[in-house]
């Protein structure tokens, strides 16, 4: 349990982080900074969730996978989805 209270715990953090990255997006934009620069960070955020959504997607199918075949194969099929 305390593996999972952890993870939850980095999930946690993470998720924070880009809620500070979306505000600094929001200020940048309303600062008016250059086009390139905000669609840099949105692509930046973007990517940070994508990290976040794939492994909680591992993280809760590989607690309902019941042996090492089905996780290896759960994995390769979660490469080829998310191109990782």
């Amino acid at each position: 349990m305390k593996q999972l209270q952890g993870k939850q715990d980095k999930v946690e953090q993470s998720l924070a982080r880009i809620e500070g990255q979306v505000r600094g997006i929001s200020k940048m934009y309303g600062e008016g900074k250059p086009c390139l620069d905000v669609v840099q960070q949105v692509a930046a955020a973007r990517e940070a969730l994508g990290r976040i959504g794939r492994e909680l997607l591992k993280d809760e199918a590989t607690l309902c996978m019941t042996s090492e075949k089905e996780k290896q194969k759960f994995d390769k099929i979660l490469k080829q989805l998310f191109k990782s």
